[in-house]
């Protein structure tokens, strides 16, 4: 059974830093492709960040700059690094996992609020 969880999320003020984690199990972590989206209410779901296999990484242009994502196979886990948050940046954070398969987490709420 393949589950992915996310964890990490919070209330913070504008400018401040969270790290959500995402930790999986049931599939072979070091070879999936692992993906950061969100969905902020009355929003379409939006990629945020993704990591390959080898390292390679891409960002959404709202979030280039502020967040890092990176991953680590010995623990089946992959983060995102996020600083300078601002309120735009509120919503459900969820990860995925994609090979032949797609899986989706069931969210973490980060709201950024003063």
């Amino acid at each position: 059974q393949v589950q992915l969880v996310e964890s990490g999320g919070g209330l913070v003020q504008p400018g401040g830093s969270l790290r959500l984690s995402c930790a999986a199990s049931g599939i072979i972590f070091s070879a999936y492709v692992m993906g950061w989206y969100r969905q902020a209410p009355g929003k379409e779901r939006e990629l945020v960040a993704v990591i390959t296999s080898g390292g390679s990484t891409n960002y959404a242009d709202s979030v280039k700059g502020r967040f890092t994502i990176s991953r680590d196979n010995a623990k089946n886990t992959v983060y995102l690094q996020m600083n300078s948050l601002k309120p735009e940046d509120t919503a459900v954070y969820l990860c995925n996992a994609r090979l032949a398969n797609l899986y989706w987490g069931q969210g973490t709420q980060v709201t950024v609020s003063s």
